[in-house]
C-alpha cells in the first residue's frame, strides 16, 4: 500500500465504524484504543476521522500488553514495557480496539485481557489495517483495511510518517531482511 491508498483504507475503516455504530445507536459511546506499537497511531488517525463522522471527538486510550502476552517466558530478557494510558471508564463503552497488522491473534488476546482490567465494556470491536491471515488463536477483525496472503516466513509492516516513516507505506519483506 502506498500513502494515499493506507490513508483511503483508515477513511474506509471510520465510516465503517461510524455507520455501524451510528446504526446500533451507540455514536455517543464509542471509545478508541491503540495497542502500542503499531496500533497506536492508526487509533489516532481512525479518532480523528470519527470526530468528523460522528460530530465529536471519541476518548483515546493506549494499551501495552508486554506483560499480558503468552511468550514472555520464551522471550529470554526482560520486556520492554511502555505506558498504558486509558483516562476514560471502560465500563459500558463500545470499545474499538485498533492494531496495525492482525496475523496470529495472540497480541489481540493480549490486548483484551488487559482491557477488561479496565472495566467490562458493552461491546469490543476489532479494527485493523491489515489482515494478513494465519490464525493461531480463533480471533477476527470486525474492520479490515486490508487483506494480504503473505507466506509465514514474510513479515508485514506499516510505517507512518508518526513513527519515523518518510512515508506512509505497508511493505512486505522476507524475515530477516
Amino acid at each position: 500500500m502506498n500513502a494515499q491508498e493506507l490513508q483511503r483504507a483508515v477513511k474506509r475503516l471510520a465510516d465503517e465504524i461510524a455507520q455501524r455504530a451510528k446504526a446500533g445507536g451507540a455514536a455517543r459511546d464509542v471509545a478508541i484504543v491503540g495497542i502500542r506499537r503499531g496500533g497506536v497511531h492508526l487509533a489516532e488517525r481512525i479518532r480523528a476521522e470519527l470526530a468528523r463522522s460522528l460530530g465529536a471527538e471519541p476518548p483515546l486510550g493506549t494499551l501495552d500488553i508486554a506483560l499480558y502476552r503468552d511468550d514472555l517466558s520464551e522471550r529470554g530478557a526482560a520486556p520492554i514495557i511502555g505506558p498504558t494510558d486509558i483516562r476514560f471508564p471502560v465500563a459500558g463503552k463500545l470499545i474499538v480496539l485498533v492494531d496495525d497488522v492482525l496475523y496470529t491473534g495472540r497480541t489481540v488476546r493480549a490486548a483484551l485481557d488487559e482491557l477488561v482490567d479496565f472495566g467490562r465494556p458493552r461491546r469490543v470491536w476489532l479494527a485493523v489495517l491489515v489482515d494478513r491471515g494465519g490464525r493461531e488463536l480463533p480471533i477476527a477483525a470486525d474492520f479490515v483495511g486490508a487483506r494480504l496472503q503473505v507466506a509465514d516466513e514474510d513479515v508485514v509492516e506499516v510505517q507512518l510518517t508518526e513513527g519515523g516513516a518518510r512515508e506512509d507505506a505497508v511493505v512486505v519483506k522476507r524475515r530477516g531482511t
